[in-house]
């Protein structure tokens, strides 16, 4: 799944996407930074994602480097230049924007990636926002802007499926 998610089409051939293997404990300080978060939140949808994460195996994560331009002056970050996007200043609510549109995509790529190499191989997995969320806060990904994650199971029945 990584080499699938680090040889995933990136926009110009530019590579700002970091990946990384988390299990064991480290899988459980996730789970639980997932719980806190959801409490804060008030979001039921943080909890659910914490009991997935807890019964999965290991967790893929991606991150990208989302506040580095690509040049194309396109407007899509919301700035009429890159110049100007460069300069924007930065503000992290769950992630880090503003993004470019470019890099946004690279890990949207890069994720389907991911996923399609474990369904290719039975692997059952789900793309989780909140995995990302709680990755960021325990500063696992210090690079990238956006971060996302996609747990991983082997059981005879699927941890993500049955969900409350």
């Amino acid at each position: 799944m990584m080499i699938s998610a680090r040889t995933a089409p990136k926009t110009g051939g530019k590579d700002d996407v970091q990946t990384l293997l988390v299990y064991g404990d480290e899988k459980d300080r996730i789970a639980e930074e997932i719980e806190r978060i959801g409490k804060e939140k008030g979001l039921n949808s943080y909890l659910v994602d914490r009991i997935s994460v807890k019964r999965s195996s290991a967790i893929i994560i991606l991150g990208v480097e989302g506040t580095k331009s690509y040049g194309l002056d396109c407007g899509a970050c919301g700035y009429t230049t890159c110049k100007e996007f460069d300069v924007a200043t930065r503000r992290q609510i769950d992630l880090v924007g503003p993004n470019c549109l470019f890099k946004s995509l690279d890990i949207g790529i890069a994720l389907s990636s991911a996923a399609s190499t474990a369904m290719n191989h039975n692997l059952d997995n789900r793309i989780m926002y909140t995995i990302g969320v709680a990755a960021m806060r325990l500063g696992m990904m210090k690079r990238s802007s956006i971060v996302i994650g996609i747990p991983i199971s082997v059981t005879g029945k699927s941890v993500f499926f049955d969900r409350l």
